[in-house]
């Protein structure tokens, strides 16, 4: 099942840099503001290399933001901002965080590894959403100039027991490291190099099956350069490790693995957030005529103009699937019926029927607004945004058609569908808070 290995990380040199200056969120969830603030922060910002903004006369001069993130690794290795651990470890990673929008505070606790690469049919490990095109490109690119992996996929695995976090978390004493980001996490970090407490942790993960939390994008470029990679069978067969009882292992070659952080998806650290559509650059676009047509499958109910807080307090109070519509032409409430939405949406699985997203991406997006899959795949027409108050002053504004605001997807169904080998719709899910990126890094050289 899931192979996991330590690793000599390269990481941020404490004695040349704050490591507050320098670590950002994953580039995905990085803004064109938050990209201005990490580079206004340190010339050894992470940012200049997981994205980096283009210069006047690339062109030109044969250089791109992937020629200067090589060549900004290479020379942070050389000065010593990045310093390599002495030894294969793994690092425990905890973050402490208030859940948004509450004054809860919660605690999610894993840890940072390699993770063996597998292709999905092996069923060890199961993505959960669809992915776009358009990301995988650009990590392709990253990874093919820097041979380094800067960010650690999310994995979520079964242990109702807590068996992993009690080998990581009884006797761990003050953190080596932490920083709290821009949303007042406290991250925290601790190193763990015992070769026998690794071998503990690599046999208590060995029957673990993995999802996806956060990174498909990230996996799949990985994956496929995994196997551009992957040594013949000949020269694979002379390098094979052989490793006994004792050893700590590590992948057959760098490639066949990517860093990795595992989270116990039965403990209560995990929060979900819902993400929202915002439609845009519609041909036509009526509000009336939209919500007249929507009643062929949901039960529409005009709000009073209201904030986005209490359109979400609203939301969340329905039964069965719901979203809200909001429009420059009135505000509205869908209720799915039941019975007409199971007719349309036949051709999907039963546990895929009873997702909010699956109503609004098969009704709404494709056969109400005319988004098919390869628009809404090539975010032609659509944004995804977690700040609902954002999603909502964009139409406001007048810059977006209609913004979709959605509940969040359970653990439970994410669970279900993805053992299932099934898929939701793209970005279903934003897990709070982010990993981030810089904490280590996995240097494939």
């Amino acid at each position: 099942m899931a192979r996991i290995y330590p690793f000599r990380a390269w990481r941020y040199n404490s004695t040349a840099v704050r490591l507050d200056d320098v670590v950002t969120q994953p580039y995905d969830k990085i803004s064109p503001a938050m990209q201005q603030a990490y580079y206004g922060r340190s010339p050894y910002n992470l940012v200049r290399i997981i994205l980096g903004l283009p210069e006047l006369f690339d062109a030109e001069r044969g250089e791109s933001v992937y020629t200067r993130a090589a060549r900004d690794l290479a020379a942070w290795r050389e000065q010593g901002i990045l310093v390599q651990e002495k030894d294969p470890c793994i690092f425990a990673y905890s973050q402490r965080f208030k859940v948004p929008g509450t004054e809860i505070v919660k605690e999610r606790r894993g840890f940072i590894a390699l993770g063996k690469l597998h292709e999905y049919a092996e069923q060890v490990v199961f993505r959960h959403e669809q992915t776009l095109s358009k990301p995988k490109s650009d990590r392709l690119s990253l990874l093919k100039a820097t041979h380094a992996h800067f960010g650690q996929i999310f994995m979520l695995y079964s242990d109702p027991a807590g068996s992993v976090e009690k080998i990581l978390y009884d006797e761990n004493g003050p953190a080596e490291a932490e920083v709290t980001d821009e949303y007042s996490v406290l991250h925290r970090l601790w190193r763990v190099s015992d070769p026998a407490t690794i071998l503990l942790l690599t046999t208590a993960m060995a029957d673990k099956k993995l999802i996806i939390a956060d990174g498909h994008h990230r996996y799949e470029t990985a994956l496929n350069y995994s196997k551009e990679h992957a040594p013949d069978q000949a020269d694979a067969s002379r390098s094979k490790a052989h490793h006994s009882a004792t050893e700590v292992p590590q992948p057959a070659y760098p490639e066949a693995a990517v860093m990795m952080s595992f989270v116990n998806m039965d403990s209560d650290g995990l929060v979900i957030l819902p993400t929202h559509r915002v439609v845009h650059s519609l041909a036509s676009f009526n509000p009336q005529a939209f919500a007249k047509a929507a009643e062929e499958f949901f039960t529409v109910e005009a709000l009073p103009v209201a904030d986005a807080v209490s359109y979400m307090d609203n939301l969340g109070k329905q039964q069965g699937t719901a979203f809200i519509a909001i429009t420059r032409g009135g505000d509205f409430l869908l209720r799915s019926k039941p019975d007409v939405i199971n007719a349309a949406l036949a051709d999907l699985p039963e546990r895929q029927r009873q997702l909010d997203l699956s109503h609004l991406h098969s009704i709404v997006l494709d056969q109400l607004l005319g988004l098919d899959a390869e628009k809404v795949r090539e975010q032609t027409n659509i944004r995804y945004l977690r700040d609902a108050g954002e999603a909502v002053d964009l139409v406001r504004r007048g810059e977006a058609d209609v913004t979709f605001l959605t509940n969040p997807v359970s653990m439970e169904q994410l669970r279900e569908v993805a053992f299932a080998g099934d898929v939701m719709p793209q970005k279903s899910t934003d897990f709070f808070p982010k990993l981030l990126s810089g904490v280590a890094i996995y240097s494939l050289d």
